[in-house]
């Protein structure tokens, strides 16, 4: 039979997920239904849970993801601004992980799986801060030569990047955007936001 076949044709976990990762850039995270990636992946509709749980825990497994997949596309980024660049590429290139996310009520925020992949994709971004001048590490939450806090530099850069690619996602920039690519956009935007500095 086909759902038997289909069954063990290999990884239903990740069969299961990229089914959800449809579902929901197209609808969504509220139009998940176990039942429906069940019927979508041609499997019992009781296959989903086994590797999941609920719907919970499936969103929870693609919030893991979807932060695994931000650390490797940060990782060895040149510069803070290119960490950028690469977080809204990150984001067009994965609009549905980018959604559940930033959505902490949607799935086990101390899921260790998950906990674990937030933190490596907050190390590669902590990177690009302290490896700005006259920075140190933000553990230590002091100032630095340039009088800025780590912490705030960082949650200044991650708003830049975040709120860009959330405006480009939910296509209220895109007259602006046009045909360029977004990346290359951000880069500018970042510029034209920091080129001014000390004299």
């Amino acid at each position: 039979m086909t759902s038997r076949r289909t069954y063990h044709h290999g990884d239903l976990r990740q069969s299961v997920l990229s089914a959800a990762l449809d579902v929901i850039a197209a609808e969504g995270p509220g139009a998940l239904s176990l039942r429906d990636l069940a019927r979508r992946a041609g499997v019992s509709h009781a296959a989903p849970a086994h590797h999941f749980k609920d719907r919970t825990g499936l969103l929870t497994a693609i919030a893991a993801q979807g932060y695994d997949l931000l650390a490797d596309a940060l990782a060895e980024a040149p510069d803070l601004r290119e960490r950028g660049v690469r977080y809204v590429r990150f984001a067009t290139a994965h609009p549905a992980h980018f959604q559940v996310m930033f959505q902490p009520d949607l799935y086990r925020a101390d899921d260790p799986e998950l906990i674990a992949a937030r933190e490596r994709a907050s190390a590669e971004l902590r990177a690009g801060i302290t490896a700005l001048p006259g920075q140190t590490a933000p553990a230590t939450g002091t100032g630095t030569g340039t009088g800025t806090d780590p912490r705030t530099a960082g949650i200044a850069a991650w708003s830049l990047a975040h709120g860009f690619a959330t405006l480009l996602l939910t296509h209220n920039v895109g007259g602006a955007v046009g045909d360029r690519d977004a990346g290359d956009y951000f880069r500018s935007l970042a510029d034209l936001m920091f080129r001014a500095g000390p004299a």
